[in-house]
């Protein structure tokens, strides 16, 4: 098994959902999709108040180059656009639909046998963005200005509780896979692997079990063939599916301080995008809906829901049973570099990739005390980074000190602050240093 120093092992917990198979989200009245579920600019709406509209048509549209067109995920009446807050607390403009129960749709013309550049533009007509949590235009990602050799799947959803992709490996193999392969030629390249944590045994042989595919022992690389993809099995350690890490176990290779993969010749891309690419290219559809695993002991019935874009929580949470009494967070993504929330009036969006119901067992209530130097948040750091200093400067406002110590090259993983026998807050410093230098821009 491949991997990257530093990192840890940590109870994962996925057998909660592991072996549930996906299921649909019943429609509710009421959807509100953000504009602003993407990195770069927010959409511009291109609907007004009193419009009709089906699921798939296109309700918002990119604004500039680093930016992703949004479409409707269900059919309904636009109420208007509102503000409304996200997980992150930031107050954003948002589409309020009010659904009428119909199951009409509008799709884009499927293509058949496309060029690359009809892959990249279909990719960003849909609306596809990165789905593991970042939310990056795959469009933009498809044009790297470096040249690329090497395409990367992350399949390591090394999250705790998480089972959305090993879900769909399991259950939509073949259309994932045909998905790898038009990100591959999307960007012209023959050398593709697939990354994948050992806790996801179902999903490894199945992946094994397609003709092209083949594992990373030394007699299949010697016999690989161009284009055949190689599943790479990672060993179950957090945070295995950062992009930096994830390439170094795959391909052995170190993106610089500051770089893209691009910069090493790497594209990663997760696998639900893969997926979403595949079913825009072949069938059309743009991306309103996603699977996003509900989970955690203070959810009644722990589910693996496809789920469309701006549900509200709180349905979600009613579907799935409610919650327990002990539940004490209640978290949007995983537990790691998820966001707690301050109630159940948020939705969801194409990023959210998990809801956790997190109970008094499971989620830490202690109130941080002052650093001891024991220096175990270095020690786990897969960024070889100093988060004591960062946590210190950030916190007495030095923020020129907190950036000279690593904060702006923290992927805010939150390694750090899970070892931390202070329970120490270290990724909200670097979430506020980042914010200051931002500001200071």
């Amino acid at each position: 098994m491949k991997t990257f120093k530093g990192g840890f092992h940590m109870p994962d917990n996925k057998a909660l959902t592991a072996d549930i198979s996906v299921e649909a989200m019943p429609l509710v009245p009421d959807y509100y999709v953000s504009l602003s579920q993407h990195i770069g600019k927010p959409a511009q709406p291109v609907v007004n108040a009193g419009d009709e509209v089906v699921e798939g048509q296109l309700i918002a549209k990119a604004s500039s180059f680093v930016s992703a067109n949004i479409h409707s995920p269900v059919c309904g009446e636009i109420v208007g656009v509102e503000k409304r807050k996200n997980a992150q607390g930031v107050t954003v403009d948002t589409i309020h639909i009010k659904s009428n129960g119909k199951q009409d749709k509008v799709t884009l013309p499927p293509l058949s046998d496309p060029t690359a550049q009809q892959i990249v533009e279909r990719v960003a007509e849909a609306g596809i963005v990165g789905l593991g949590g970042a939310g990056f235009p795959t469009a933009v990602k498809l044009q790297p200005q470096d040249p690329v050799d090497t395409l990367i799947i992350n399949a390591a959803e090394c999250e705790p509780y998480l089972n959305c992709d090993n879900r769909l490996m399991i259950e939509r193999t073949d259309e994932f896979l045909a998905g790898v392969r038009l990100l591959a030629k999307a960007i012209g390249v023959t050398d593709i692997y697939i990354g994948i944590e050992a806790n996801k045994p179902q999903a490894y042989q199945a992946l094994l079990a397609r003709s092209g595919v083949i594992g990373n022992s030394k007699q299949e690389l010697q016999n690989k063939q161009p284009g055949d993809i190689v599943v790479v099995l990672l060993k179950t350690k957090y945070p295995q599916g950062a992009e930096k890490t994830l390439i170094k176990a795959c391909v052995n290779r170190e993106v610089p301080v500051g770089g893209l993969p691009a910069a090493v010749g790497c594209i990663v891309d997760n696998v639900a995008t893969a997926y979403a690419v595949w079913d825009a290219v072949v069938n059309g559809r743009p991306l309103t809906r996603r699977i996003m695993t509900v989970s955690g002991r203070g959810i009644q019935t722990p589910k693996n829901l496809e789920v469309a874009i701006g549900t509200p929580v709180g349905t979600i949470v009613e579907f799935c049973g409610g919650i327990a009494d002990n539940t004490v967070k209640i978290v949007s993504g995983g537990p790691m570099m998820g966001f707690s929330l301050s109630d159940t009036d948020l939705c969801t969006t194409k990023t959210d990739s998990g809801l956790l119901a997190l109970t008094d067992k499971e989620a830490s209530t202690v109130l941080p005390t002052p650093c001891i130097n024991c220096g175990r948040c270095a020690s786990v750091c897969p960024m070889k980074l100093m988060p004591m200093y960062i946590d210190f400067y950030a916190t007495c406002g030095d923020t020129d000190n907190a950036v000279k110590y690593g904060a702006l090259n923290c992927f805010e993983c939150g390694t750090c602050a899970y070892v931390c026998p202070a329970k120490r807050p270290i990724v909200q410093s670097v979430r506020l240093t980042k914010m200051k230098m931002k500001e200071k821009k």
